[in-house]
């Protein structure tokens, strides 16, 4: 068996048995010298396990195990609420927060008048210390006066209900995949172009729209599960929706 690949199943145990799920992994220089091997061949090995999802390159900061993903089942819940559910422990960093004019499309997803303002806010989730997803949305500042001076890095969908009697009962999401920006990537803790999940939600009240909010998640941490029925028309054809639970 070729050195890389001896190697590689020997840091293979490492990663899945002995390491914690967030781990550091040795430095090539310190594998090289543990195991009487060039830096070529352990960059060769790690980069398979890489490759594979096993280990995760950050940079400026090294190789580590990865951690279990996220699973979500699409149903209408702040991400706080999401990640307490898992047993998770939330975090949220406030990056920006602003009034302001919205681009056309979302002013329309939101029923806003021709240049009418909303609340525009930019947020980094975190789930156990790990950064999770970027957030940057609008929310309609005519319906949630004072938004800006209320605490925004806890659940906002919390905060709507508590503050504003708002509960926000049904949504449409769109879920697509692409390559992250050098902000968001730096954000999240991953190379720019690295897969991230995209969800652009609008969610609304007694019918009134609330909020259109764009997420980018780590693609290495999160993962959807949906349930499929096909269309009773015998179409095949099938909508997932999100419902509150």
């Amino acid at each position: 068996m070729p050195k890389h690949a001896q190697l590689r199943e020997i840091l293979r145990t490492l990663a899945s048995e002995e390491l914690l799920p967030g781990s550091p992994v040795p430095s090539e220089r310190e594998l090289a010298v543990r195991y009487g091997v060039s830096r070529l061949t352990v960059r060769e090995a790690v980069g398979q396990l890489v490759a594979e999802g096993l280990l995760v390159r950050v940079r400026g900061k090294g190789t580590f195990t990865t951690r279990p993903r996220v699973d979500s089942q699409l149903h209408l819940a702040s991400f706080t609420e999401d990640m307490l559910r898992r047993g998770m422990h939330p975090e949220t960093v406030l990056l920006e927060a602003a009034e302001a004019i919205p681009p056309e499309d979302t002013a329309e997803a939101l029923g806003l008048a021709p240049r009418g303002t909303a609340y525009w806010l930019h947020r980094l989730r975190k789930a156990d210390g790990a950064p999770m997803a970027v957030e940057r949305g609008w929310y309609h500042a005519g319906l949630l006066p004072g938004l800006l001076h209320q605490d925004l890095t806890d659940s906002m969908y919390t905060l709507l209900d508590r503050r504003y009697g708002v509960q926000l009962e049904t949504g449409t999401q769109t879920v697509l995949a692409e390559g992250a920006d050098a902000d968001t990537a730096r954000l999240l803790g991953v190379r720019p172009g690295s897969p991230v999940l995209v969800f652009r939600r609008i969610a609304t009240a007694q019918g009134r729209p609330i909020e259109d909010m764009t997420s980018w998640y780590r693609g290495d941490l999160y993962q959807v599960t949906m349930q499929l029925d096909r269309d009773p028309s015998g179409s095949g054809q099938h909508r997932p929706t999100i419902r509150p639970t």
